[in-house]
């Protein structure tokens, strides 16, 4: 009786047929009955010694199952199924069994729950699109949950997504799973490295792979290095990196590979910064999401506030410190302002091109002094660290001990010109559906701002993406970087640059303290534009360097 989750099927609920459904609901709670019947008539008879592991080992089997169950039961786009799992939960509890609750309060700790869309209570058009996201994914995760904001957005991501894990490309799927996990690790981010984990081991990955980079084939050892330079100090890489992977005798990457492979590394690394710029959860099945302890008379314990699992409503009182309402009004108002000044002057006059390069150093060299005032070594945890080498190796600015990185001018190499039909030679389809990502964040608007509507926030938007790639040293020509001073201030540079370069170091703090009368969606899409900025610029220099290797 010691077989895990992996004996029940989760496959069938997956089903858009309600009859294949039932079926799947059917044989999942004969299994966890069953199972439940024996550790209750075990619980009855006296214990021998040899049989304690053994029952241990069941009884974990068994929680596994009930916590798959749970959150079936909260986050199952298909109602038959939230009901039957809930259903099956009571019924194991009327046995005397202790069932899971979840832990937390929603999918993201950072935005109250009850401003994040339910699941259940969703229009036709997005039951679709989760009903899509949980056919391919067996889930409906925090990320969906919270990206749902912006629903436009949310279909062409889980569409890339999708395509780069489970449709024909250039790698196995279980290396595609495995390189996810890489690319988060590199982050520390444990929520992205569970997932993938258990993604891994159902499309058959070996589990020995698991104990560390180092039992994994040398091939994938040898992406380590890559890995390392893209997530942290992609200006650095060069086409000695891709001749090394590409000329590794047995252990060589094709050119479709590495390319699906660089993008693999490109989206995870900006996925974790968005995991973490958000404040996603645990999710309810992992561990962290959800609890066994019966809930206290005030619905959380004590041990609840020492890991972080504090009551949403009393976190949140005053979530912008001690900043009044009237003065994080006129912030809104002050911007407003701003913007329209910097369109007449626009108007009036042109800077020099001397002027604007100018104006591009002062920002890039300015962009190294803003860190956080809790700006500290995070250690990484051994679950996490033992997916990558060199934990030490982290984010530098470009011009620390005198080192000069010559700036990466787009008129020479851009995605519309040159990155895009790179990919989409080498690992057709993806490239558009890459690049139609990036145009879906960059020009999302809704012509709001906070309070304001009919605001054209154009300038505002290009101001945060350029400004991501000012700081990875990439510029454009026909920009004028003096603008990002006047409508990025400290507290929302901070923000950028911690979510964009060390986004294991952002705080609720942080995401509290900058745009303080903005909604959270607002929030929410300055996140999109920042995991897409950071994208385009690791693929940029990494492709650039595919294609110097190549000429």
């Amino acid at each position: 009786m010691a077989e895990g989750e992996n004996e029940v099927r989760w496959d069938g609920l997956c089903s858009r047929d309600s009859t294949t459904r039932e079926t799947a609901l059917e044989n999942i709670k004969q299994t966890i009955l069953r199972k439940t019947e024996y550790l209750r008539s075990v619980k009855e008879t006296p214990l021998r010694p040899s049989h304690g592991l053994s029952n241990a080992v069941s009884l974990d089997g068994l929680n596994k199952l009930l916590a798959h169950l749970l959150m079936l039961s909260k986050r199952c786009p298909f109602k038959d199924v939230r009901e039957k799992s809930e259903f099956i939960l009571k019924s194991v509890q009327e046995l005397g069994i202790r069932i899971p609750r979840p832990l937390g309060h929603g999918p993201s700790r950072f935005i109250p729950e009850k401003e994040i869309l339910q699941v259940g209570g969703e229009d036709a058009q997005m039951h679709t699109l989760f009903a899509d996201s949980f056919a391919a994914l067996g889930r409906l995760d925090n990320i969906t949950l919270v990206m749902v904001f912006h629903p436009q957005y949310l279909e062409s991501f889980l569409k890339t997504q999708h395509y780069l894990l489970q449709m024909d490309g250039p790698l196995p799927l279980h290396y595609r799973h495995y390189i996810g996990i890489m690319a988060a690790a590199r982050h520390q981010c444990s929520y992205l490295v569970n997932l993938h984990v258990n993604d891994f081991l159902h499309v058959g990955g070996d589990p020995k792979w698991l104990n560390g980079l180092e039992t994994a084939p040398q091939k994938l050892q040898n992406l380590g290095e890559l890995n390392k330079v893209l997530a942290h100090r992609p200006w650095l890489i060069t086409k000695e990196h891709i001749e090394g992977l590409l000329k590794a005798e047995e252990h060589s990457w094709s050119l479709a590979e590495l390319v699906h492979a660089v993008v693999l590394l490109t989206h995870y690394h900006s996925l974790a910064s968005f995991t973490f710029g958000c404040g996603i959860s645990p999710e309810i099945h992992c561990d962290g999401g959800h609890t066994f302890r019966p809930p206290s008379v005030s619905n959380y314990c004590i041990c609840d506030i020492t890991n972080g699992n504090h009551s949403v409503d009393e976190m949140q009182v005053n979530p912008a410190g001690n900043v009044s309402v009237s003065d994080s009004f006129f912030e809104v108002e002050a911007l407003m302002e701003k913007m329209r000044q910097l369109q007449e002057c626009r108007d009036e006059e042109e800077a020099s091109q001397e002027e604007m390069a100018s104006r591009f150093e002062i920002e890039k060299r300015e962009s190294m002094f803003v860190f956080s005032s809790d700006d500290e070594e995070v250690t990484p945890a051994r679950d996490v660290s033992r997916h990558f080498e060199d934990t030490s190796y982290g984010y530098k600015d470009f011009s620390r001990h005198g080192m000069h990185v010559p700036t990466f001018r787009v008129q020479d190499y851009c995605w519309e010109d040159h990155g895009y039909s790179l990919v989409n030679r080498l690992y057709p389809d993806v490239g558009q559906l890459i690049d139609e990502k990036f145009h879906i964040a960059y020009n999302l608007t809704y012509n709001t701002m906070a309070m304001h509507k009919d605001v054209d926030t154009s300038m505002l938007r290009r101001a945060i993406w350029n400004y991501i790639h000012c700081m990875f040293g990439i510029r454009y020509d026909d920009y004028d970087y003096g603008e990002i001073n006047q409508l990025l201030d400290r507290s929302f540079k901070v923000y950028i640059k911690t979510v964009v370069c060390t986004p294991e170091k952002v705080t609720k703090r942080m995401y509290d303290s900058f745009w303080r009368q903005f909604k959270h969606s607002e929030k929410v899409h300055v996140n999109l534009l920042l995991i897409e900025a950071r994208m385009q610029a690791e693929l940029l220099y990494a492709l650039r360097a595919i294609t110097r290797y190549m000429t």
